[in-house]
């Protein structure tokens, strides 16, 4: 598969729709929920505002930022994949009160208005975009003056950085012994063994801030989480 591909991209997230959050769980020992909320929380999400999920998956960052919201507000998740927004849909209609929508849509060119959102969120998204930094120029263009994005994703560590080739040869490690191996009990090793490629063409953290400053963003930074495994582009617009 090649990292990238818009369709190769929207079959593999087609084909593990069904068990992805099953699979998350395992995969990061429940810790990508907490890594979410730290993202909802740069946000600041409050009553009334309107918010988007872009890749929204299976919809869980969604639905917490929903009740953020809630009773004015509105949360649009938006997904190239059929499916995963079918899960998100069933697992919304066990919570009618929550304000939010579903939409499929190329997170690259999404058709929505300019400055239609206060604030926006993309998780394990931006790494599987043909262009990372059109994904930020979008990103940019649909929040409004002031508003506040957060991107979660992998981290590449730069293995010149103090600790770097640790924390490289650590995740070389973390995706070939646990994530392809854990992926094969669920029949999915081949799109699980697409991470270790997506990752060799996906922006380190100062790259990401560089591209950010280049969409118009007027404030970035770039946290890693989990000892450098993961990483938080915080955004303002």
């Amino acid at each position: 598969m090649k990292p990238g591909d818009p369709q190769a991209v929207r079959e593999l997230f087609e084909a593990i729709a069904p068990r992805y959050d099953q699979l998350n769980d395992w995969l990061s020992f429940g810790l990508h929920r907490l890594w979410k909320r730290q993202a909802a929380l740069w946000l600041r999400p409050r009553p009334g505002q309107c918010l988007i999920d872009l890749c929204c998956g299976t919809g869980d960052l969604a639905l917490v930022l929903a009740g953020k919201v809630r009773p004015s507000g509105q949360v649009l998740g938006l997904d190239a994949a059929a499916a995963p927004l079918q899960v998100a849909a069933a697992r919304a209609a066990r919570q009618p009160w929550l304000p939010l929508q579903w939409r499929q849509g190329d997170a690259l060119a999404s058709g929505l208005p300019s400055q239609s959102f206060d604030g926006a969120v993309m998780a394990y998204g931006l790494r599987n975009l043909a262009d990372p930094a059109e994904g930020l120029r979008e990103l940019r263009r649909l929040l409004r003056p002031g508003g506040r994005a957060a991107v979660l994703d992998f981290n590449r560590p730069d293995p010149s950085a103090p600790a770097g080739a640790l924390a490289a040869a650590f995740q070389r490690l973390y995706l070939r012994r646990l994530v392809v191996p854990t992926a094969r009990l669920f029949d999915l090793p081949e799109q699980y063994a697409y991470l270790e490629a997506s990752l060799e063409r996906f922006p380190s953290g100062a790259e990401q801030e560089r591209l950010a400053r280049r969409a118009g963003f007027s404030w970035v930074r770039h946290r890693p989480l989990a000892a450098g495994q993961m990483g938080l582009l915080q955004l303002l617009a």
